[in-house]
């Protein structure tokens, strides 16, 4: 049983996380995000921000709001979309772009150590680990 707290709890952080990160991409933390952008993606910097904010907000409300039989597709969504954004913050890297405070390589590289642990921290929050 209180395993099973924990890993609620996790899976709320994790959907309020992205809820909040979601609205940032739309209004506060918009010009950082655009930074994260590849230059290859085939629509404007500031659309994909907008649009992956939209996205951010209805994965993270979906953790939030999810039941049980759901709760292990929508942590498989998540991760997913954890592995999706990847290539942002390794062009943020490979171009040396400054944005929330990731101002050197070695901030910038450190970054990218964490990704994986978001793709972990959705999987194992949905009972996916």
């Amino acid at each position: 049983m209180e395993n099973e707290k924990l890993t609620t709890a996790a899976r709320l952080l994790l959907g309020g996380s992205l809820v909040f990160a979601g609205i940032s991409h739309l209004t506060f933390a918009r010009k950082d995000f655009k930074a994260q952008v590849p230059n290859w993606v085939p629509l404007k910097k500031d659309d994909t921000v907008v649009y992956s904010g939209y996205a951010e907000i209805a994965l993270g409300a979906s953790l939030l709001l999810t039941n049980k039989k759901n709760k292990k597709a929508v942590g498989k969504i998540a991760a997913s979309f954890f592995t999706a954004v990847f290539p942002g913050n390794i062009a943020q890297y490979t171009h040396s772009r400054n944005a929330f405070g990731l101002d050197t390589d070695n901030k910038r590289l450190v970054r990218l150590l964490f990704q994986p642990l978001l793709v972990y921290w959705a999987l194992k929050s949905t009972d996916n680990v």
